[in-house]
């Protein structure tokens, strides 16, 4: 998990990109690297000849991701339908405490099984349909829409794994891909009473007179100011806040009757709240700001915080109405940004879309072996889109470079590489730059270049510098 996801923060906010220009730190080329790796998922072919300002101005600019965008959105993902009302009503009270051990092997018992069994199968397909569809998604994006969606699965880390309902997951990620670039606020909101989020942080189960604080207290300390700038009392108050929120087959709904009306003291302040209340109580605390800049700084910046007076341009940016947008465009064209100390390593699941990228390859046009393939390579290495392992999410930097996700990793590019178009390796007179180009490397270590010198399948060669570590590090 981040460690600022979990520590109080209080870093307030950004520098205007016209004076990116003129501070020190790596090479322009290199900032339109870092610029694609941390706001994209690394540079398709030629991303790099573009400029700092255009490339901020792709990534960032208001336009829509046509490319994205034209991937047709999954269908079919509707839950697998439950037992005929009738036959479980043929069920007496007590009937199935009465059966003998025998029970266990009868037909009906075999049948249940059965059914069990394909429900499974059939959520499990829908699963890998949606997450084929959304690596697509990133693999062909040009904008920082599909890079900031995956960031918030991230941050409201949410997982199939106890929600079942692929519909509800498609439906979380599209409006997270909708606010993505937006108002944070929107976004909160949004999220509180959001189908698959009430079902991970079981907020069905809260009710008047029998409240449930697992949401209230994940919203506060994991999504909107962490840990230190709220109190217990906050906690019990803000899930009387929560209640009244239902799941049904068709999503959830708002019954008034289990709702806890009357007067909550949440973060110092009273009144009759209900969820969008408590949501805004969160947003509108001093330390909100610093906690979500924070995050947003370690992920795609860097792992250590920016000094006082970044913090202030920082905040400015982000202003009162909490726009995203406006503070990713302060925060690439921050010093900090340029630091060449600011490496990153990249999540499983960025390494391998940009791999995709790089190499032409598109997860919906593999055959049904080599999607699964994919999908193994990404469980390999401990990460799945829809399948964060805790409402913490993931962790970064030095926890992906195990020597259990390295194999993987080079079995996963090895898979890969097989699958491109290597004709640009194959025909160079040095085929280690030339792959470094195809990858969007400008320059290898000593160490690397000798190793992959030693390497003449051009598919070999791609697989082993796609896990060197001037690839799997951005730099």
């Amino acid at each position: 998990m981040d460690p600022l996801k979990k520590a109080a923060g209080s870093w307030p906010g950004g520098r205007a990109l016209d004076t990116i220009g003129s501070m020190t730190g790596i090479s322009e080329r290199a900032v339109v690297r870092r610029l694609n790796d941390r706001l994209g998922f690394g540079p398709a072919p030629g991303d790099l000849e573009a400029g700092v300002d255009a490339t901020v101005r792709r990534l960032l600019g208001p336009g829509a991701d046509a490319a994205a965008a034209a991937i047709a959105v999954p269908t079919g993902l509707e839950p697998p339908a439950k037992p005929n009302k009738q036959d479980r009503d043929a069920k007496k009270p007590g009937q199935d405490a009465e059966r003998s051990p025998d029970a266990e092997k009868s037909p009906d018992a075999e049948k249940d099984r059965d059914a069990k069994k394909a429900a499974n199968r059939q959520r499990a397909a829908q699963e890998r349909k949606l997450t084929i569809w959304w690596l697509d998604r990133m693999v062909v994006s040009r904008t920082a829409g599909e890079r900031l969606t995956w960031f918030w699965h991230g941050h409201f880390a949410t997982s199939n794994q106890k929600v079942r309902n692929a519909a509800w997951m498609l439906a979380q990620n599209q409006t997270q891909r909708r606010l993505a670039l937006g108002r944070f606020g929107d976004l909160a909101q949004a999220m509180i009473v959001d189908n698959a989020t009430i079902r991970w942080l079981d907020g069905q189960r809260n009710r008047k007179g029998s409240p449930n604080e697992n949401l209230a207290r994940e919203f506060m300390e994991l999504f909107t100011l962490g840990i230190g700038h709220y109190q217990e009392a906050d906690v019990a108050q803000g899930a009387r806040c929560l209640t009244g929120w239902v799941l049904r087959e068709d999503g959830a709904t708002f019954q008034r009757r289990r709702f806890d009306s009357g007067t909550k003291a949440v973060l110092g302040k009273t009144g009759d709240f209900d969820a969008k209340d408590f949501a805004g109580l969160a947003l509108a605390h001093p330390a909100s700001a610093g906690f979500v800049i924070g995050r947003l700084w370690f992920r795609l910046v860097s792992a250590t915080p920016p000094d006082a007076a970044t913090v202030a341009r920082l905040n400015t940016a982000y202003g009162s109405s909490r726009d995203v947008r406006s503070l990713l465009t302060a925060m690439v064209g921050e010093a900090g940004f340029r630091d060449p100390a600011a490496s990153l390593v990249k999540q499983p699941v960025e390494w391998a879309v940009g791999l995709l990228r790089a190499l032409g390859v598109r997860p919906g046009k593999l055959a049904e072996k080599e999607q699964t393939k994919l999908l193994a390579g990404l469980r390999g290495m401990g990460q799945l889109p829809y399948r964060p392992p805790s409402v913490g999410g993931w962790p970064a930097g030095a926890s992906w470079l195990t020597t259990s996700a390295g194999v993987t990793r080079l079995q996963l590019a090895q898979q890969l590489a097989k699958k491109a178009d290597l004709s640009i390796v194959d025909n160079a007179t040095d085929r280690v730059s030339a792959v470094g180009a195809l990858l969007g490397v400008d320059s290898w270590s000593e160490r690397t270049r000798s190793a992959l010198a030693g390497v003449k399948d051009p598919a070999q060669l791609t697989a082993v510098a796609a896990c060197a570590p001037e690839y799997v590090v951005s730099g």
